[in-house]
């Protein structure tokens, strides 16, 4: 056990957030701490940071228990350089670090009265110490987690108060992953991030040897490195062994039960009711009515309370104005800032419908090219042209300094949605989590992701038919993700969208445009092709690798000819190591590509297994007569057979498709 909080109670004025909620964190465990707008998430975060303080239960720790929190917003000051903010940060290695040093002089220019042995002890055990907590590799592994994160090398010795407010979060993030806590407190630590960073954030968490506790509205990335969810619902703290998915059909699968047996409930109420109105005056059934007062009381403390749904809004966007099939084309476009070049030679055309995803590494340019799609920034060389009958929106973090603090959340509405009725605006406001008295919040008062929100609703009460969206979950909780991504992907127009949430990238890219090394490359296809041709590339590379490395050198020493000769003698070429990597480098880029391909297909033979075990016992169970005599037993066998009949065929061909896949990549 490494933290524990225990039967923990918060109230805010006379909301209640959560009671009784109980939260044990274990070494090598990876939480997802999950639940609506405002259910408390971060204030769990702050009460195990000691930031707040429950107003009952406790929170205790292991002993010597390192604490690292990543909050959702953070500034750093002072002149030292990104790299050094991030070494600097591991203190104890540092403090060792200056300790040795000073013991080193001390035993260089020993005081006459040194106790020299004693001192030479305390030094081995300070090196000792040093190296067991990577001192020697301090610098080699900040260097790692930065460029995993998305900084270039040339970006290292930049002063940190001189990046903007994303890039000193990932600074921020960086300095935690470093020192490498015993508990790992994060607060939405991919906003800000790129895919590929996140892809990196993913693989380190996944392999963190303490505990980890995150809040994240990104459900790929919680699918990817959480192994428990704890949910937040209903003034209660549940939790569920698993990653996210896994979460949410146990989640169903209780719901499914508490139902049920609310049902059955109601249904033995309704009779109970029925009999004792029926002979409630009759002396002779006094007994059996009293008996029957008795359960129904039972029953009546005893009947399961379903947990409130959340709210799903299903809203219609109004469409964009038509426009021609072509929306915006660029021709020979290149970008420069002084002598640093972005990109040259671009030649692209988005048409009506496109759905596209920029993706690529941080700083190669994705947010510049929307911004030339937007007018936003001038092309160095080259041009822009918009189609016919073609505006546009923009929509970035900067968006949300445009809101007017003075306005509740009705008026700013109203500022943007003329001939609107109040009923109207409400719907909306609604569809983006807006309810009830929400409407008369000022701006001011807002959250971060209630601002987003609102930007958000705004932008689409009259959506051009041209949206560029520069992260818009950043801020937004899972549901809120849900409205965006259901609103997008129906949109009639065209979108360029860049977002670190991979779930939203696959629900609503029908095209992808990779953005690296000074190149602009589309994908005519949706997130998954384009893995797959990356993939593709990355072993196609590998594979020219091998066979331009170079060939064994003519004049070999004499004692190397003695050992190739019976090799040779047999018939087989002797390879070069540089060959031989190459080669083992080509194989592993194409088992890379397979990669999902093999995932999956473990996922499919994993389900039709019980499946198919379930399906035979159920058609042994239809054949008994004592099945037949127990209607509700016989109702739901046949629902989950139905059901079974469905699911089985489908993922029998799923599972046929796959495996031709592996087999002709193998």
């Amino acid at each position: 056990m490494i933290a524990l909080a225990d039967k923990i109670e918060k109230s805010f004025g006379g909301r209640v957030l959560y009671t009784a909620a109980t939260l044990q964190l274990n070494a090598g465990e990876r939480w997802g701490l999950v639940g609506p707008n405002g259910a408390g998430k971060t204030t769990l975060l702050k009460i195990l940071m000691g930031q707040e303080s429950p107003d009952s239960g406790t929170v205790s720790f292991a002993r010597d228990t390192s604490i690292g929190y990543l909050e959702q917003e953070t500034r750093l000051a002072g002149e030292k350089s990104a790299l050094a903010e991030v070494i600097d940060s591991a203190t104890e290695i540092r403090h060792l670090e200056r300790s040795i040093a000073r013991m080193e002089h001390e035993i260089t220019n020993p005081a006459p009265d040194t106790d020299l042995d004693r001192l030479l002890e305390k030094y081995g055990q300070a090196q000792d110490r040093f190296e067991r907590l990577g001192g020697y590799e301090l610098e080699a592994r900040a260097r790692q987690i930065l460029g995993g994160l998305g900084f270039p090398v040339e970006d290292f010795d930049k002063p940190a108060k001189e990046f903007s407010g994303g890039w000193q979060m990932r600074i921020a993030l960086s300095k935690l992953l470093l020192r490498h806590p015993d508990l790992l407190l994060l607060d939405e630590p991919t906003n800000h991030l790129d895919l590929e960073s996140v892809k990196w954030l993913e693989q380190f968490l996944a392999s963190y040897d303490g505990a980890v506790l995150l809040v994240s509205h990104d459900r790929a990335f919680m699918d990817a490195c959480v192994s428990h969810i704890g949910s937040l619902e209903n003034k209660r703290l549940m939790t569920y062994t698993g990653n996210y998915s896994s979460y949410l059909h146990q989640r169903e699968d209780n719901l499914e039960q508490l139902r049920a047996k609310r049902a059955a409930q109601e249904r033995d109420i309704a009779h109970l009711e029925t009999f004792i109105e029926r002979f409630r005056y009759k002396p002779t059934k006094a007994r059996q009515v009293q008996e029957r007062v008795k359960r129904l009381e039972k029953i009546q403390e005893e009947l399961v309370v379903l947990p409130e749904q959340s709210k799903k809004v299903h809203f219609s966007f109004p469409e964009p104005p038509r426009t021609g099939d072509m929306v915006v084309q660029l021709q020979d476009i290149a970008k420069a800032y002084g002598d640093n070049l972005v990109y040259e030679g671009v030649n692209l055309t988005l048409y009506r419908g496109d759905h596209v995803a920029l993706v690529g590494p941080n700083g190669a340019g994705k947010s510049t090219l929307m911004k030339l799609i937007n007018g936003h920034e001038a092309p160095t060389k080259g041009s822009v042209d918009l189609g016919q009958n073609v505006s546009q929106a923009y929509y970035a973090q900067h968006q949300l300094e445009n809101l007017n603090g003075a306005n509740t959340v009705l008026g700013e509405m109203d500022e943007v949605a003329p001939g609107w009725t109040t009923a109207e605006e409400r719907r909306l406001l609604g569809a983006f989590l807006f309810h009830g008295d929400d409407v008369d919040k000022r701006v001011s008062v807002l959250s971060g992701g209630e601002r987003a929100r609102l930007a958000l609703a705004k932008m689409l009460v009259a959506p051009d038919p041209l949206l560029c969206l520069d992260e818009p979950t950043n801020h937004l909780d899972i549901d809120s993700v849900d409205v965006l991504e259901r609103a997008l992907v129906n949109f009639p127009g065209t979108i360029v969208l860049i977002s670190h949430d991979e779930h939203l990238v696959k629900a609503l890219a029908n095209k992808v445009i990779d953005v690296r090394d000074h190149t602009v490359t589309l994908y005519d296809g949706d997130y998954e092709y384009y893995l797959y041709k990356r993939a593709e590339l990355e072993a196609r590379a590998a594979e020219d690798a091998a066979a331009q490395a170079p060939a064994p050198a003519k004049q070999a020493p004499a004692k190397a000819a003695t050992a190739e000769a019976p090799a040779k003698a047999q018939g087989r070429n002797v390879k070069t190591k540089e060959q031989r990597r190459a080669e083992a480098e080509a194989r592993n880029a194409a088992n890379r590509a397979l990669r999902n391909e093999r995932k999956r297909l473990k996922e499919v033979e994993a389900a039709l297994e019980p499946m198919r075990a379930r399906y035979d016992e159920l058609m042994t169970l239809m054949a008994s007569e004592e099945l037949y005599a127990d209607s509700n037993r016989f109702d739901a066998c046949m629902r989950e057979y139905n059901a079974l009949s469905k699911k089985i065929p489908a993922l029998e061909e799923e599972w046929l498709e796959l495996t031709e896949k592996v087999e002709a990549g193998i």
